[in-house]
């Protein structure tokens, strides 16, 4: 046991966590995203019991959001016609915020297939329970 550590995040995932470098990718899926299939370059984390807003809520007591890029935090665009409501992104500005001085502007969203293509070089991907849809959210570290 460490002090001061989530008990949410395993020693695999605070592995991968100090492994990555900036700019390097974290995406944090929900349950239908195809994280085996998107991450065949990446390291799969299965966090199956788990929501999204728990897992980044630990993540980000440790994780460094990176500040040469506008958006660090990137959410999954809901497709055109989709009458899909995403409540659960409001949840994600609001632990952004307490992470991160610029709050809610630094989330942004990619459109739906360009966040599949950017999930492909992602460093890793951490499947989760999550049954929201569109709850997939995309991190880029940055430095300490």
């Amino acid at each position: 046991m460490l002090k001061g550590i989530p008990k949410i995040l395993s020693p695999e995932l605070l592995k991968v966590l100090c492994e990555m470098g900036h700019s390097d990718r974290l995406v944090i899926a929900d349950g239908n995203f195809p994280a085996e299939t998107m991450g065949k370059n990446a390291i799969v984390i299965r966090m199956d019991g788990h929501g999204t807003c728990e897992i980044l809520e630990a993540i980000l007591q440790l994780f460094p959001l990176d500040t040469y890029v506008e958006h660090p935090v990137n959410l999954m665009q809901v497709m055109p016609g989709d009458p899909v409501e995403t409540p659960v992104w409001e949840s994600y500005k609001e632990i952004v915020k307490k992470a991160d001085e610029r709050g809610a502007d630094a989330v942004g969203e990619i459109e739906r297939f360009a966040f599949y293509e950017q999930a492909k070089t992602a460093y890793a991907i951490i499947a989760t329970g999550e049954s929201a849809l569109y709850a997939n959210i995309m991190l880029q570290k940055g430095v300490v």
